[in-house]
């Protein structure tokens, strides 16, 4: 693209060029639309390029997250496709696998936590057996042998997120789109419509319809209203990257997890630890805590992981919203699109949110499945899109309230935050999950919404023991 002032058009520009934002552009062209994606890096060059790539909507379920995993589930059912058609779109193997994943208890604080997770997947009706120590060390020979219990996942997987990201720029250019990497995109909007971008040191392109897909810059957009924004913020994880010797087995077959970390065993012997969650804004530092925590984790649960060669430490921001839900669909000026703040879980809802995103640039209307995760769900006092919780001002005497299917009483003009901690629950909301006439409340959401005349409230809180 040259630098002489002309004006180049195309139906839709992309802003962002990791697996979320390459997807969008993908399904797009595919669709027939010239489209142009632009990043101010290079490609994969945030969260992308430092995730393990896990797909693993069981072993990540958690409670009050229940509208969440089912997404995830549709999303990991949607893989296999995926993979098959961006191999061939793009050439390279994405080192799909699905090996399954257990996660283990090293000592009894684990296996506290690990009988509620338990008791919470079965209630969801999810694939949770439960194995004892000898049973895992009998899947996983690699296992230390102070590790007491586990619970199968086999459903769960991995990919490369590295190889997904190099496909997709080339199945996305193969399908007539444009890259620009290196250079900052300013949105331009005149009277509430999108108009385009300026490119940085480049021309000033025309489009009328604009996906931001900038993961944990989205909030850094410029030429945007801050009203147009979705509350999404950057949270830092660090993650470890190492190699099988030669001549030496992966540590394990499947995704290893405890409460303190994972372990991705790859058949090209690249083994990745991860993860810390840390609240500390755009920090990118590696520090030497964060290094320390992973690998005493990680050689908690395998004790080979001493043998293994060091490549490298890295971190990434994941984009977070306040219910850890991603944010899809259209809000603010006319033509934006939202694809942004999938949190953890942005490789495993790539084939989903392209997919959709696809749809609403050709003027189909959204699949039903992310209409729940509309940016219009952070405006307004509903805790979901439709306004189906409305705010109420009071609890009146025909509300139906049930902890784990027992009556239970509630102090007036309660909000479900209220009514968590009146039911025993934790500040933070662990172990419990709120529904109201049938919908799930995202936990973000549980101190704005409050509960009123005629509804039927529904509290979970799991059981420790199985």
């Amino acid at each position: 693209m040259s630098s002489s002032g002309t004006v180049r058009s195309y139906d839709a520009v992309v802003v962002g060029a990791g697996i979320v934002g390459l997807a969008c552009a993908w399904r797009a062209a595919q669709r027939g639309l010239s489209v142009l994606c632009v990043d101010g890096a290079t490609p994969g060059g945030g969260a992308s390029g430092a995730a393990a790539g896990m797909l693993a909507p069981v072993t990540e379920a958690d409670f009050g997250e229940e509208a969440l995993l089912g997404l995830n589930l549709e999303a990991a059912a949607a893989w296999p496709a995926f993979r098959d058609e961006l191999e061939e779109a793009g050439g390279i193997d994405i080192g799909h696998r699905a090996s399954g994943a257990l996660e283990v208890a090293a000592d009894r604080d684990d296996l506290e936590e690990l009988r509620r997770r338990l008791a919470f997947r079965r209630s969801l009706d999810l694939d949770a057996e439960w194995l004892t120590g000898r049973e895992c060390r009998r899947l996983e020979p690699g296992l230390s042998p102070r590790i007491s219990a586990g619970i199968e996942a086999p459903g769960d997987g991995h990919v490369n997120p590295r190889a997904v990201v190099a496909a997709l720029r080339r199945a996305f250019e193969r399908s007539g789109g444009e890259l620009v990497t290196g250079a900052r995109a300013t949105v331009l909007v005149r009277d509430e419509c999108v108009q385009g971008v300026d490119i940085e040191g480049r021309d000033r392109v025309a489009a009328p319809a604009l996906v931001a897909a900038a993961g944990a810059q989205t909030r850094a957009l410029p030429g945007l209203d801050a009203d147009a924004l979705p509350p999404v913020r950057p949270v830092k994880g660090q993650i470890l990257r190492l190699r099988v010797r030669p001549g030496a087995s992966l540590p394990a077959a499947r995704v290893i997890r405890s409460p303190r970390c994972y372990v991705v065993s790859r058949d090209d012997g690249e083994v990745v630890v991860g993860a810390t969650v840390e609240e500390r804004g755009e920090d990118l530092a590696v520090t030497g805590g964060g290094v320390f925590v992973l690998l005493e984790a990680a050689r908690e649960l395998l004790p080979d992981v001493d043998e293994l060669e060091w490549v490298e430490a890295g971190t990434g921001l994941r984009p977070g919203t306040p219910d850890n839900a991603p944010v899809i669909g259209r809000h603010g000026p006319e033509g934006l699109v939202w694809a942004t703040g999938h949190y953890r879980g942005g490789v495993l809802l790539a084939p989903l949110t392209g997919a959709a995103v696809g749809d609403l640039l050709a003027g189909d209307e959204p699949p039903a499945y992310i209409l729940p995760f509309s940016p219009g769900r952070f405006t307004g006092g509903s805790a979901h899109r439709g306004g189906h919780l409305a705010t109420r001002p009071r609890r009146e005497p025909d509300m139906r309230v049930t902890l784990n299917g027992e009556p239970r009483e509630l102090p007036d003009r309660a909000s479900v935050a209220e009514a968590v901690s009146a039911a025993g629950g934790q500040p933070d909301g662990r172990g419990m999950a709120v529904a109201v006439d049938g919908e799930v409340v995202p936990r973000g959401r549980w101190a704005a919404v409050e509960l009123g005349d005629g509804q039927h409230v529904e509290i979970l809180r799991a059981a420790q023991g199985g």
